[in-house]
């Protein structure tokens, strides 16, 4: 197998002070780059380098709430200032404010696109300038879900936003290719914060906190295991092994890595002259609506006792 050899690259990572951030952080570290890492807590974020640097590894903080155009410059401009370039950016922050449609406020919508897509588009955005002046190439590895791909109950404003950055690796991808960057969405599923929340993990959570691992379920059935278990995706994307791998949703948990498929047309129907509603409605049921696509993430199988 190729050797994944990171020395001499620089990355950022935003909302790398814990979970799947931090797991990210150290495995890029753990290669041989750079890391910025980042943080809303200034604590959190220097317990951070501080477990990257204690295991031999190169990092700083960069404090700093993602979103604006501000916070993008100064990941950015840290990066350069401490290590000279910058080659690799994780988009990770993110933030949850779950509510159904009719619950939701102007506030709980706009401070999660806020933080996921509008996040993701500035920080993307300094680090292709940057990259592009560089002339060298680069890796943008942005962050999706399951709730983007297939949609949530409860998370219009969480599955709208990982939906768009989605959208954003394949149209990024199809911009930057001319210099050699590569762009593409990870969709990772782990225990964290976000999801040990859930029901029908909690137990399975609590276990592993007592040192107990996952079941089989879960982590080949699901794909569903520790923030760790996702981390070595970062790596691989960033290295020139995968120098041809770009505008692709790629999952992965537990022992489970998948490639998603891009929304494609899978049925059509046509009329000459063009369609009436009664026309539609004749057709739905026997041609296009014969087999409607699900949606939501299907819920774990949990084995009986």
């Amino acid at each position: 197998m190729p050797s994944i050899d990171l020395t001499g690259k620089v990355a950022v990572v935003t909302g790398s002070g814990r979970g799947l951030g931090l797991a990210y952080a150290q495995a890029l570290a753990a290669a041989g780059a750079s890391v910025v890492v980042n943080d809303i807590d200034e604590a959190v974020a220097e317990a951070a380098v501080k477990s990257i640097t204690e295991a031999g590894g190169k990092a700083v903080a960069e404090v700093v709430p993602v979103g604006t155009s501000e916070a993008a410059d100064k990941l950015v401009n840290r990066a350069v200032e401490e290590f000279g370039r910058l080659d690799i950016l994780v988009t990770n922050a993110g933030i949850l404010r779950d509510k159904v449609l009719w619950k939701m406020s102007d506030d709980d919508f706009d401070a999660v696109i806020t933080t996921h897509l509008k996040g993701t588009f500035t920080c993307a955005r300094a680090a292709a300038i940057r990259m592009r002046e560089q002339g060298e190439g680069g890796s943008l590895i942005l962050v999706g879900s399951p709730a983007g791909q297939r949609g949530n109950f409860g998370q219009t404003n969480y599955a709208a936003a990982k939906a768009g950055i989605a959208a954003f690796a394949r149209t990024w991808a199809m911009e930057l290719g001319r210099a050699n960057i590569t762009v593409n969405a990870i969709i990772p599923v782990a225990a964290t914060a976000m999801t040990e929340t859930i029901p029908v993990f909690a137990p399975y959570v609590e276990a592993l906190r007592e040192g107990k691992p996952f079941p089989d379920f879960l982590r080949k059935g699901e794909g569903f295991g520790t923030p760790e278990d996702c981390a070595a995706l970062i790596p691989f994307l960033a290295s020139e092994a995968a120098r041809g791998v770009t505008g692709q949703a790629i999952g992965i948990g537990g022992d489970k890595v998948a490639l998603w498929s891009h929304p494609q047309e899978i049925k059509t129907a046509y009329a000459n002259g063009g369609w009436t509603p009664e026309a539609l409605a004749d057709v739905w049921p026997t041609s296009l609506g014969s087999e409607p696509q699900t949606v939501g993430v299907p819920a774990p199988k949990i084995p009986e006792a």
